[in-house]
């Protein structure tokens, strides 16, 4: 008993000296390997995440490197030998770190005062996710897709407005949210969407609730999320241990459809690590069973990320069209019509082989390729380009309207999408 309780000592201890990560004089470069030989000669430096960090998917075209000052030098080197020429985006990444653009709300305040003019920690969210069921007795009920690697649930909220019919006669729409951790408005914008579907009374927003039943879940991967509070704002994968001493796998690379293919690395130490096999996390794992036990068919998939300004569809592992591209063009199209309307803002996209860069084992095209949804996307949310300099720190004053934009622009795409079908809102 006296070595449980020294053992558990020495972890509490362990856990209350755990301090946030700081980047000071750490510095970020914009990289923009051309060909083959460039980005194989970066690639190696995917295991030295002490030294470098890359930002995004390590892919020919733009990439984000966080440099740590001890390797600076040698790296430049590297990059004069590989004929890279780097541009310097920021010169101390913790001084962009530490501006407070991103307010977190108390995550110990009431759950009535729950709202989006500031960022809130996973409790916060959850508890307030709760609180709904209670606003809203037999209209929104919670459901748990599973359990992370540390022990949470992926929480999510069932709305269904028909109260009347049977269950089993309507259709789903899945909306999930927080795969990557460090894409704090990918899950505000979930949680607005949710509140807009429940409390908007705009007519259209009405007709969408009561006519399917929706599934809509803020964090997929909770435990990241949590990391991203309480250690290291640009954690991106889950949190489970690796080979090589390395933590985490890029749940977006670990879906069991052509898993690891193209687009995903082997390296455990790799911000796109693929896991050592598909579903491997319990993560994804869970989340696909919850899928597959889904009373309903699921008519729509949406996975929120960000950033980038782009509204993506299958395939991820192939230039190859899905056999119903030109209906997912349609539904395209309408969708960035209406995500225009209201501030203008832009967004392109397309296929995602094509539209971004390769990238296989993502949710979406499980969905799609395992699932049978006809109709799946991924919205890479705001900011279209280098905001200070890695976009996943979008300001807290623009999560409202995103959430206005990405409401409207999901309006659009399931009308559209229901006009192909033949199927009538009510």
């Amino acid at each position: 008993m006296k070595v449980l309780l020294v053992s558990l000592s020495l972890s509490l201890l362990a856990l209350c000296l755990c301090e946030r990560l700081t980047f000071e004089d750490h510095r970020v470069y914009r990289l923009e390997p051309k060909n083959a030989e460039q980005l194989e000669g970066l690639r190696p430096l995917e295991a030295t995440n002490e030294r470098v960090i890359f930002l995004n998917d390590l892919h020919l075209g733009a990439i984000n490197a966080l440099i740590a000052p001890s390797y600076n030098e040698e790296f430049l080197q590297l990059l004069q030998s590989l004929d890279i020429s780097p541009e310097l985006l920021d010169a101390n990444a913790q001084a962009s770190l530490s501006l407070d653009i991103e307010p977190v709300a108390d995550a110990n305040r009431r759950s009535d005062d729950y709202s989006w003019t500031e960022y809130h920690e996973l409790n916060d969210t959850h508890r307030w996710m709760q609180n709904l069921v209670e606003k809203n007795p037999g209209i929104v009920s919670v459901f748990v897709a599973g359990r992370s690697y540390e022990g949470r649930d992926l929480l999510g909220l069932r709305i269904f407005h028909s109260a009347g019919a049977e269950r089993g006669e309507q259709q789903a729409i899945f909306l999930e949210a927080g795969m990557h951790a460090r894409e704090w408005i990918s899950p505000a914008t979930a949680t607005y969407f949710a509140n807009q579907l429940l409390m908007s009374q705009q007519p259209e927003i009405q007709s969408l609730a009561r006519s399917y039943v929706w599934y809509i879940l803020p964090h997929a991967n909770p435990d990241g999320y949590v990391y991203t509070h309480s250690t290291n704002r640009l954690w991106r994968k889950t949190r489970s241990p690796q080979e090589k001493n390395c933590m985490g796998t890029d749940p977006n690379r670990n879906w069991g459809f052509h898993w690891n293919e193209v687009g995903a690395s082997d390296e455990p130490c790799s911000e796109s690590y693929a896991g050592p096999k598909a579903f491997s996390e319990p993560e994804t794992e869970g989340l696909s069973q919850y899928l597959r036990s889904l009373p309903e068919p699921v008519f729509m998939y949406l996975s929120l990320h960000s950033f980038s300004q782009l509204l993506l569809y299958p395939y991820g592992h192939t230039s190859s069209l899905p056999e119903n591209h030109r209906q997912l063009e349609r539904i395209f199209s309408a969708a960035l019509g209406d995500m225009k309307r209201r501030f203008g803002t832009r967004y392109t996209g397309g296929n995602v082989y094509d539209a971004i860069y390769p990238a296989a084992g993502s949710s979406m095209d499980w969905a799609y390729g395992e699932l049978k949804t006809k109709y799946s996307f991924t919205y890479e949310l705001r900011p279209s380009g280098y905001s200070f300099w890695t976009g996943f720190r979008l300001p807290a004053s623009q999560i409202i309207p995103t959430g206005q934009e990405t409401t409207d622009s999901v309006v659009e795409m399931v009308k559209a999408a229901a006009a192909i079908e033949g199927y009538k809102l009510q």
